[in-house]
C-alpha cells in the first residue's frame, strides 16, 4: 500500500502541484499578456491606417503627374512652364503654389513678383530649387546606390528646425538622445506610446524615428527619377512638394506645394474608417509634426496626445506625423486583466480541487479494493474451512456406521442426524456461494407467485428447529392467526430466513435463545416484518452497515471459532431488495441483535397472534 501511495504521489500529485505553481506564477503576468495582445491588435489598426494615409499621398502624386501631362498635351513645354502656377491652380484644388524649374536651377514659375503666396514660396524654396543650397534629407540613399526610396525624400532646412525634437525639453532630449544612442541624422519621435512596437526589445529604441537625415541638393534629389515627393520643414512648418518630370522635356521639373488644409481634409476619411467593432474601445487620431490632432475618429475626443497606447509613423512623405491609437477607457484593460486573472485563478483552484478529490477517490477506492481483495482471500480460507468441517464430520460418522462399530440404536440415530445436519449445512453453504455468483453475474432469476408468508416462515423455522434444539437452543416463535399474502419467490425467502437463523445461531455466544416474530407496519407504507432476534453480544459499533457487505465479517478470523463465509447477510439483503423490501439490523433491547426482513404487504388480515414456545 505504501509503495502504491508513493507511486501515486510521484505520478499525479507532484506534477499537478508543479503545474499549479507555474499557473499561479503566470497569473502575475496576465495583465502584461493582455496588454501585449491588445497592443498587437491596435498596432495593426495604426499600421493599416498609416499605410492608407501614405497611399493617399501616393495617389495625389500620381494624379498630379496626370494633370501635368494633360497641360503639356495642350501646349508646348516652355510655354506651359512660364505660366504653370496660373494653369495648375484652377485644375488642382490641392495645389497651393505650382512651380517649374530646370535641372540647371532656373526657376521659371512662379514669378517672385506675383501673388503673396508665390512670393513666399520663392523666398523659401528659391535657393533650394536653384541648387544654390543643400538641404537635410531623411531616408535618402546616395546616388551610387541608384535608389532614392521611391523618390519620396524628406528634407529640412537644418537639424535645429526639425519639429521632432521641439516637443521635448532640452534636458529630456539630451538624456533620451544619450540613452537611445542616436546615430547621425537620427531624431526622436514626438509621441511616447505606452506599449510601443510589439517586437521592440528596448523602450528607448521605440522612440527613435524610422527616418534618418543626410544633406543633398535638389538636382541630386531628382536624379534620374520621373516623379517624387519632398517634405521640407521651414521655420518648424511642414511643406510638402510634389514634383513630376515629363518625357516631353526631361530638363524641366514641374511641381506643386500642397495645401496642408486640403491634405488634412482628405486624411479625415482615412481616420473615420475605423472598424465599428472597435469604436467602443479606442479612438484613432492623426497627429501632425507638433503632436496636435489633425483628424480624430471620434468627434469631441480629448486625450494626452503625446501619450497614445500605440502609434505608427505615417511615412516619409509626412515626416513626424503619427497615426495614434488611444483607449477610451484606460481602466477597462486593467479590469479585464483582473477579471481574467480571477477567472484563471478560480479555474486553477477548481482543477486542483478536482485533482485532490479525484486522488482521494482513487485512494479510497484503492483501499476498498485492497480490503475486498483481503476479504476474498479470507473468504476462500473460510469457505475451505466451512467445507472441510461438515465433510470431516460426514466422513467420520459414515465410516463408523459403515464399519459397524456403533451397535446402540440411539447412537446410530444420533450419528445419522449429525450426518443429515452437516449435509444440510454443506448444502446451504454451497447454495449461498452459487447464488452469490449468479447475482454478481446478473443471472439470478426469481419465480414470483402469491404465497402465505406466515406459512413460509413457520415451515422454514420448523424445518430448522431440530438442528437448533440439538445444539441446545430454545426457539420462541410468534405467528399471526391470519394469513399474510405476499408476492414472492418462496425458495428465495426461505433461504433468507435460514441465513438469518444461522446467523443468530453462530453469534449467540452462550445465550442460546432465538425469537421469531411476524408483524405488520402500516406506515409509511404498509409492509410486513419478520424479526429474528438473538441474545448474543450484537454487532460492534460502526459495523452496522458493513456486515451486509460481501465477504465482510464483524469477527473475521478463523481463530474466533465462528463459522461462516461472509455471504449470508449479503445474499439476504439482495434477495429482500429484489422483492421490493430490505433487511436491516438494530440492537435488541437487553442485549443481542435483531435482524428485520421487511417486505411490501400484498394482503394482510387479522391482528390476533398466538405464541409458541419450545424449551
Amino acid at each position: 500500500m505504501k509503495k502504491i501511495a508513493l507511486v501515486f504521489v510521484l505520478a499525479v500529485f507532484v506534477p499537478s502541484l508543479v503545474l499549479a505553481l507555474l499557473a499561479v506564477r503566470s497569473l502575475r503576468d496576465q495583465q502584461l499578456i493582455l496588454e501585449r495582445q491588445q497592443s498587437l491588435l491596435y498596432q495593426g489598426v495604426a499600421d493599416s491606417m498609416a499605410k492608407e494615409a501614405d497611399n493617399l499621398l501616393g495617389r495625389m502624386q500620381h494624379e498630379f503627374g496626370e494633370q501635368v501631362e494633360t497641360l503639356l498635351a495642350n501646349g508646348q513645354a516652355p510655354e506651359v512652364a512660364r505660366s504653370f502656377d496660373e494653369r495648375l491652380r484652377p485644375t488642382c484644388a490641392a495645389a497651393e503654389v505650382g512651380f517649374a524649374v530646370t535641372l540647371n536651377g532656373v526657376l521659371i514659375s512662379p514669378s517672385p513678383v506675383s501673388r503673396p503666396a508665390a512670393q513666399l514660396f520663392c523666398a523659401d524654396f528659391g535657393k533650394f530649387l536653384g541648387n544654390r543650397e543643400s538641404a537635410e534629407v531623411y531616408s535618402w540613399k546616395t546616388k551610387n546606390g541608384a535608389n532614392y526610396n521611391n523618390s519620396k525624400l524628406i528634407v529640412s532646412d537644418n537639424a535645429a528646425n526639425s519639429p521632432a525634437q521641439s516637443p521635448v525639453a532640452a534636458n529630456d532630449l539630451e538624456q533620451l538622445t544619450k540613452n537611445s544612442n542616436l546615430g547621425k541624422g537620427q531624431q526622436l519621435r514626438n509621441v511616447y506610446p505606452q506599449q510601443g512596437a510589439p517586437m521592440a526589445t528596448d523602450n528607448n529604441a521605440q522612440q527613435i524615428s524610422k527616418v534618418a537625415s543626410s544633406e543633398a541638393e535638389f538636382r541630386e534629389l531628382v536624379g534620374d527619377e520621373t516623379e517624387g515627393t519632398i517634405a521640407r520643414f521651414v521655420e518648424n512648418k511642414l511643406n510638402v512638394l510634389l514634383w513630376h518630370r515629363s518625357p516631353h522635356d526631361t530638363n524641366l521639373v514641374f511641381g506643386a506645394e500642397l495645401s496642408l488644409q486640403h491634405l488634412k481634409e482628405n486624411l479625415q476619411p482615412v481616420v473615420e474608417q475605423l472598424d465599428p467593432a472597435l469604436c467602443g474601445d479606442i479612438a484613432v487620431a492623426l497627429l501632425d509634426d507638433t503632436a496636435r490632432p489633425v483628424a480624430v475618429s471620434k468627434a469631441g475626443f480629448q486625450a494626452n496626445w503625446k501619450h497614445p497606447f500605440v502609434a505608427t509613423e505615417v511615412g516619409e512623405a509626412l515626416p513626424h506625423w503619427e497615426m495614434a491609437v488611444y483607449l477610451l477607457d484606460p481602466e477597462k484593460l486593467a479590469k479585464s486583466a483582473q477579471t481574467l486573472k480571477l477567472t484563471l485563478g478560480l479555474l486553477i483552484v477548481m482543477l486542483l480541487a478536482a485533482i485532490g478529490a479525484g486522488g482521494w477517490l482513487i485512494v479510497t477506492d484503492l483501499n476498498r479494493q485492497l480490503a475486498l481483495a483481503r476479504q476474498k482471500t479470507d473468504f476462500v480460507s473460510n469457505v475451505s474451512h466451512e467445507l472441510k468441517t461438515p465433510l470431516t464430520s460426514i466422513r467420520m460418522f459414515s465410516e463408523l456406521l459403515a464399519e459397524g462399530r456403533v451397535i446402540e440404536p440411539e447412537k446410530r440415530q444420533s450419528y445419522l442426524n449429525i450426518i443429515t445436519a452437516e449435509a444440510s449445512r454443506l448444502t446451504r453453504l454451497i447454495n449461498n456461494v452459487l447464488d452469490f455468483s449468479r447475482m454478481e453475474r446478473g443471472e439470478k432469476k426469481y419465480n414470483f407467485q402469491k404465497c402465505d408468508l406466515v406459512d413460509l416462515v413457520r415451515e422454514t423455522v420448523e424445518t430448522y428447529r431440530p438442528h437448533l434444539e440439538s445444539n441446545g437452543f430454545r426457539v420462541h416463535a410468534t405467528w399471526p392467526e391470519s394469513a399474510v399474502m405476499i408476492n414472492c419467490d418462496r425458495d428465495a425467502l426461505a433461504q433468507v430466513v435460514v441465513n438469518l437463523l444461522s446467523n443468530a445461531e453462530k453469534y449467540s455466544h452462550g445465550q442460546k435463545e432465538i425469537a421469531v416474530e411476524i408483524g405488520s407496519v402500516p406506515e409509511p407504507l404498509p409492509h410486513v416484518e419478520v424479526r429474528i432476534m438473538d441474545c448474543g453480544t450484537g454487532v460492534p459499533r460502526g459495523c452496522e452497515e458493513r456486515i451486509f457487505e460481501q465477504f465482510y465479517r464483524a469477527h473475521d478470523s478463523l481463530s474466533s471459532g465462528i463459522q461462516g463465509s461472509g455471504l449470508g447477510l449479503t445474499l439476504a439483503r439482495q434477495i429482500a431488495r429484489a422483492h421490493g423490501g430490505d433487511v436491516a439490523y438494530r440492537p435488541r433491547e437487553g442485549g443481542g441483535s435483531c435482524f428485520t426482513l421487511r417486505l411490501p404487504l400484498g394482503a394482510f388480515t387479522g391482528s390476533k397472534s398466538q405464541a409458541e414456545s419450545t424449551q
